[in-house]
């Protein structure tokens, strides 16, 4: 790191910038993002802490273009080290403050083409979230009027269908006017879905990391992209061991030791990610179910076999998709592929 060091408060329309150097506040300043980008394209290069925020990724690489040692710190352990009120300033200082925290970890920021991939996917999170919530008020208001649909035959698409048709139900036509309106959104919806899931399935095709994942077992386009996202970056703050990665997705037990004694529990319920610890698991369980039903090809497989008799198929799951994570992670970080042992004939 530099000598000097610059904390950088992000907002939408302002930002905050204070400059310590030789143990000294020399200025704490607001800019305009404008007068900002000026700032970092004529300054000398120095360590500029971000805190993770919105834009934040943006600004650390236009700092990193520009010459400077750019990084992203927590916005949780800024809070923690912040002193008086919450003011622009307080939390320009409080981050240099907090950057200059002994062994303190940094967050590993996204590329330009991590964020791309991530505002596909959480565009497809919110039409599957869409599509849900129509699919399930249409259910429960047309129950409240006695009326009772099911997706088993031909989807609930044509299932409303049939219900607009059927006069004998006694809808006016203004309530069929609304049913067919809700019925268009989730047609919407739907279709939405399946063009995310495309662009998603060509993202992976051009990127050869999320290619190398998806020969890992459990492990889809879905999948390929969480992993990419979650460990492909190879900036300051990414984790220096698989188990760490795999430790903050939440897929290992919480430890509470103190005075020489470890104690590990269970694995947490709760976790920063649970989206993505969800789909590794749900991912790891259909891997897990192919492999007790099939005869065993690889050392995985009895690994997986020998698991579920001991454990059980949601431990199986668990445990492969710890495992899952940390190959992923050695492979991004050693650009090595995945093949699997084969056992001998």
């Amino acid at each position: 790191m530099y000598r000097t060091k610059v904390g950088v408060d992000l907002a939408k329309e302002v930002i905050q910038v204070c400059i310590y150097r030789n143990k000294k506040v020399q200025s704490n300043i607001e800019m305009t993002p404008n007068e900002f980008l000026c700032w970092l394209v004529n300054a000398k290069p120095v360590t500029i802490i971000f805190e993770a925020c919105g834009t934040s990724n943006y600004w650390k690489q236009k700092a990193i273009s520009a010459g400077h040692d750019a990084r992203l710190i927590s916005a949780k352990l800024v809070a923690t080290v912040r002193q008086n009120q919450k003011t622009d300033k307080n939390d320009a200082l409080a981050i240099v403050q907090a950057a200059s925290l002994p062994d303190v970890t940094f967050i590993g920021g996204k590329t330009v083409e991590q964020q791309q991939l991530q505002t596909i996917k959480r565009l497809r999170e919110l039409a599957v979230k869409h599509q849900g919530a129509i699919k399930k008020q249409l259910v429960s208001l047309l129950l409240e009027l006695n009326i009772r649909i099911s997706n088993r035959k031909g989807g609930i698409i044509s299932a409303i269908d049939g219900v607009l048709e059927d006069a004998s139900n006694g809808l006016s036509v203004e309530c069929r006017i609304a049913i067919d309106t809700a019925k268009m959104n989730l047609k919407v919806s739907i279709e939405a879905v399946h063009r995310y899931d495309d662009c998603l399935e060509n993202s992976v095709i051009a990127h050869a990391d999320c290619k190398k994942i998806l020969k890992l077992e459990g492990v889809g386009t879905m999948n390929a992209i969480n992993l990419y996202l979650a460990l492909g970056c190879s900036d300051i703050g990414v984790f220096s061991k698989g188990k760490d990665a795999s430790a903050c997705i939440g897929l290992t037990p919480i430890q509470h030791s103190s005075g020489g004694f470890v104690k590990l529990g269970s694995i947490g319920k709760h976790c920063k990610n649970s989206i993505l610890r969800s789909q590794l698991i749900c991912g790891a369980m259909a891997a897990v179910n192919q492999a007790v039903i099939r005869e065993a090809k690889t050392k995985k497989d009895v690994w997986i076999k020998g698991l579920v008799e001991r454990r059980g198929k949601k431990c199986a799951a668990v445990a492969l998709a710890n495992k899952t994570v940390r190959t992923a992670f050695a492979m991004l970080t050693q650009g090595t592929e995945y093949k699997a042992e084969l056992l001998a004939a």
